[in-house]
């Protein structure tokens, strides 16, 4: 009675798969579910929730990557085969920031710190002194702050770095590096060990350093991104529903992939509970309606509080906005790479304002998003000075965030099983043996 029940129809909507969940109620069950539907980098169209009692039910209706109807049986099978047997794995909000060693295959470096230009090209020269191989990583910087999760190995050995003397002098030195010269609300890096969704963690890492904060430390909107207009602009209200005992959470904006995950992931680390929600994403603008009470019941209940539930929610769907010129990087993976490369951005005066660092076999596949170290727009002849001491091939510009209209794009890396299982960002899904890396 309690094991969910999953059914996936092509039947039912003309453009659309329906993916219906039916399970017990449990707190998280909602974002187990579009988890596994981001992970797949599915687009989530339409969405109704409904939990009242000890009974959850959910309607997603999904399409692949290009608008399509799923019709990938291997996908559809996964899909069934994951949220019935075999739900996420959430790490609770509780853990300390630090480094970890996750799944017996690499170690997971957590960063918190202010951002300032340059500050990555600091952290990869580092790891590369310490003869750390960068397997992947993640970055993300709102409200002049950043949040970094890197994944590394022993140059040497490949395997995960379980040396607790070298792991304290990794501790040690990336905690300078974050507190540069210095000390305002500090730096955080430390080392322990679990497993971990990254996109999930990024989240929790730039709550907790309070990224919705104004620099005086009071609650406030975080500064307009470089594109910001109406449309890109979220609204979000928050209105108690007095009749019902709910707060009604209102969030409109342009959508974006995995716009719907950020504003669940952050109302379930926030302790609340969404009871019904709906989501309508089919045009460029989306409009997500929940119904929520905290984890003890009681509706939104003080001023204080209304306001920082609208300020994290615009914080998070501000978090993954990508500022600034984007530059994807291909080439054979080798020692340094991230090193030389982040080095160059910074002596040409590119400040990176988001990256995603992976392997791919034996090639590295990064993206950058850059801006000068002003947050300004990056001179076109800066970028093609760059591009030539780096390889034109090698670095090419694949968008200008601050010019186009569009919706953000993921990096450009065709989806497959494999690619899901030896991305670090999914590792809880499967645990698989890793690809060694020289990055």
């Amino acid at each position: 009675m309690n094991s969910p029940r999953v059914v996936i129809d092509n039947a039912v909507c003309g453009n659309a798969t329906l993916v219906k969940v039916d399970s017990a109620n449990k707190h998280g069950i909602l974002l187990e579910a579009v988890q596994v539907l981001t992970d797949l980098k599915l687009n989530i169209n339409k969405a109704n929730v409904s939990s009242d009692g000890r009974w959850f039910m959910d309607v997603f209706y999904v399409t692949d990557e290009n608008g399509k109807k799923l019709t990938d049986e291997g996908v559809i099978g996964y899909i069934e085969k994951t949220l019935e047997t075999n739900p996420c794995i959430l790490p609770s909000f509780g853990k300390s920031v630090g480094v970890e060693v996750a799944a017996d295959q690499h170690t997971a470096i957590e960063l918190t710190g202010t951002d300032r230009p340059g500050l990555l090209s600091e952290i990869f020269a580092v790891l590369s002194d310490l003869k750390c191989n960068v397997v992947e990583a993640e970055v993300w910087t709102h409200n002049r702050r950043v949040a970094c999760l890197v994944y590394v190995t022993d140059e040497e050995t490949g395997a995960p770095i379980d040396d607790g003397q070298k792991i304290c002098k990794i501790e040690e030195l990336l905690r300078n590096v974050m507190r540069g010269n210095s000390n305002i609300r500090g730096a955080k890096t430390v080392a322990s060990m679990g497993l971990t969704h990254t996109e999930r963690r990024l989240h929790q890492l730039m709550f907790a350093d309070r990224d919705y904060e104004k620099l005086d430390g009071t609650v406030g909107r975080a500064p307009p991104p470089l594109n910001d207009n109406d449309n890109a602009k979220p609204h979000v209200t928050v209105e108690n529903c007095l009749e019902r005992g709910y707060s009604v959470v209102n969030v409109q904006c342009k959508d974006r992939p995995k716009l719907l995950f950020d504003v669940v992931c952050t109302l379930t680390d926030m302790e609340y509970v969404v009871f019904h929600a709906t989501i309508d994403s089919q045009g460029p603008q989306t409009h997500q309606e929940y119904y929520i009470r905290h984890t003890d019941g009681c509706p939104v209940n003080s001023e204080a509080e209304r306001q920082r539930v609208i300020q994290c929610l615009e914080a998070a769907i501000r978090r993954r906005a990508s500022e600034g010129v984007r530059l994807e990087l291909c080439t054979n993976d080798r020692v340094g790479l991230l090193s030389d490369v982040t080095r160059i951005f910074r002596e040409n005066g590119m400040s990176v304002t988001r990256a995603e660092v992976s392997t791919r076999g034996d090639k590295a596949v990064n993206v950058f998003y850059v801006t000068d170290a002003a947050g300004n727009p990056v001179d076109p002849k800066t970028v093609e000075a760059v591009r030539r001491e780096i390889g034109l091939t090698i670095l090419q510009v694949k968008d200008n965030c601050m010019d186009t209209k569009s919706p953000r794009r993921e990096p450009a890396i065709p989806f497959s099983f494999g690619n899901l299982f030896k991305s670090k960002s999914e590792r809880f899904l499967y645990s698989l043996g890793l690809i060694k890396s020289y990055s």
